[in-house]
């Protein structure tokens, strides 16, 4: 795995040996930065269930001005940790070593916001509910912002109240789901 543009392209970046995490495929991550590249440039990005880095990682090197990282495995940590040194991006990271809903309470109540946030939860663990209800819960999202959900496409995506879809991007077993806040709730 490697990083596709910016400032760090080209760097290798370390993975998690084993089924534990399950990276983003390069095509796919080319895609999405192709459609978000011109929202990065001074972003303030949020990447949920880590893994790797590798989202987030891409996001500084093209330009995002912060990238928050979260991730409860230490040892996807400490690749994180590794990764962001050997980019040299680590000075515009922050990881938060803890579970996606407490960090997402304590980002919100550190009165955070931000321009992208992306989520690629475990596919059958059964999380997206509960972490798009947190999210349009605590207003983490700024006005303009929007949350990509990575998931599988053989599994229903259940939209909370006060978001609302912009755009879905198929593949064969992939689904990216742009979200953004319904106007009401902004």
């Amino acid at each position: 795995m490697r990083v596709i543009a910016g400032a760090a392209k080209g760097h290798n970046l370390q993975t998690i040996e084993g089924l534990a995490t399950r990276p983003t495929t390069d095509r796919i991550k080319e895609t999405l930065f192709n459609i978000i590249a011109f929202d990065l440039p001074e972003a303030s990005f949020l990447d949920l269930f880590s893994g790797s880095g590798a989202i987030g990682i891409e996001a500084l090197s093209r330009g995002a001005a912060e990238a928050v990282f979260v991730e409860n495995a230490a040892e996807c940590q400490k690749v994180i940790q590794a990764n962001l040194v050997h980019t040299k991006l680590q000075e515009r990271a922050r990881l938060l070593q803890t579970d996606v809903l407490s960090a997402l309470d304590r980002l919100a109540a550190e009165g955070k916001k931000f321009d992208i946030i992306f989520m690629d939860p475990p596919y059958e663990a059964g999380l997206y509910t509960s972490v798009l209800e947190r999210i349009a819960e605590t207003g983490l999202l700024k006005a303009e912002g929007y949350l990509i959900a990575e998931g599988s496409s053989q599994i229903a995506l259940t939209i909370p109240k006060g978001m609302k879809i912009l755009r879905e991007k198929v593949y064969k077993t992939t689904t990216l789901t742009f979200l953004c806040a319904e106007e009401e709730n902004v």
